[in-house]
C-alpha cells in the first residue's frame, strides 16, 4: 500500500490511494444520509414510499347489524255477530241445559269438514260433556265444490222429514255427491220419495241456506269448517280449521273453566 519514494517520503500506491477514495467517499455519502434522515424523522413525516410498516390496532369491535325481528304470533281470528240460535237450527245436545255452544258452519264436499264431522260425533258422544255442550250446524256451501250446494238442499229436504242429522251423517260419509246419490241416501233412511224430489227440484230451502252462509260471513268465517265456541256469558272463540278432538276439547273446557 505504501511505498517511498526517490526523497525517501512514504507514499501511497496509485491502487491505495483510489481505494482509500471510494472509502471516504462511501462515508461521506453514509454520513450525509444520516442527517438526513434525522431531520425528516424529528419533523414527524417520512418520504412517501419508504413509511416503516405501522402495526395496526386493534380494530373496534363492530357492531353486528340488527337481526330481523322475531315474527309476532299470528292475531286471534276475530269472531263477528252470529246469528241467535232458534228452534229452525240443526241441533244435537241438550236445546236448553248447555254451557257452550258450537255453531259448526260446514260444507258436505269439504274433505276436511268430513274429518271435523266425525270428530264432533265423538265429542258429544263422550259422557264428559253430556248436559254442558250443544252442536249446532249451518250451511256454507262453498263456490268450487259444485255437489256442496245441491247436497245441503238435500239436508234439507231430508230435515222436513225428520232426518236432517241422518241424512247429514250419510253424506259425509258418501264416496259420491251426484243427484243419483242423493235420492239413493233418501230412499236409505226411508225417505218420502216423491215429498223429497219435490222440494229438491223446486229448490224450497235455497233461500235459508243463502242465510246460513251469509251469516257465517258476518261471523267471520271464510273458510270450512268454521266453528265458533260461543258460552251463555257471551263469549265467542273460533275453532280454526278441522282440529283434532284433543285439540277442541282443550277449547271447550278452557271456557268452561
Amino acid at each position: 500500500m505504501f511505498h517511498e519514494d526517490k526523497q525517501g517520503n512514504l507514499v501511497l500506491s496509485p491502487r491505495a490511494s483510489f481505494a482509500l477514495g471510494l472509502i471516504g467517499g462511501v462515508l461521506v455519502l453514509c454520513t450525509l444520509g444520516f442527517f438526513i434522515l434525522l431531520g425528516v424523522v424529528m419533523k414527524g413525516g417520512m418520504p412517501e414510499g419508504k413509511k416503516a410498516a405501522v402495526k395496526p390496532s386493534a380494530a373496534a369491535p363492530s357492531v353486528a347489524a340488527p337481526s330481523a325481528a322475531a315474527p309476532t304470533a299470528a292475531p286471534e281470528p276475530s269472531v263477528g255477530e252470529v246469528a241467535p240460535v232458534t228452534d229452525a237450527d240443526h241441533m244435537r245436545g241438550e236445546l236448553d241445559d248447555y254451557e257452550v255452544t258450537l255453531v259448526e258452519y260446514s260444507d258436505f264436499e269439504c274433505p276436511f269438514c268430513s274429518r271435523f264431522h266425525s270428530t264432533m260425533l265423538e265429542l258429544m258422544d263422550d259422557t264428559e260433556y253430556a248436559g254442558k255442550v250443544r252442536w249446532v250446524y249451518r250451511h256454507f256451501p262453498l263456490s268450487f265444490h259444485a255437489n256442496a250446494r245441491p247436497a245441503a238442499l238435500a239436508s234439507e229436504c231430508a230435515a222436513e222429514q225428520g232426518e236432517f242429522w241422518s241424512y247429514a251423517d250419510s253424506l259425509f260419509s258418501a264416496s259420491s255427491l251426484s243427484a243419483s246419490a242423493l235420492e239413493s241416501m233418501a230412499e236409505d233412511l226411508g225417505l218420502n220419495m216423491s215429498k223429497f224430489k219435490s222440494c229438491f227440484s223446486s229448490d224450497k230451502y235455497g233461500s235459508d241456506i243463502t242465510e246460513d252462509q251469509n251469516g257465517g260471513s258476518m261471523a267471520g268465517v271464510s273458510g270450512t269448517p268454521g266453528t265458533i265456541i260461543m258460552t251463555n256469558d257471551g263469549r265467542k272463540e273460533l275453532i280454526p280449521g278441522a282440529l283434532p278432538l284433543e285439540q277442541v276439547k282443550g277449547m271447550i273446557d278452557a271456557v268452561l273453566q
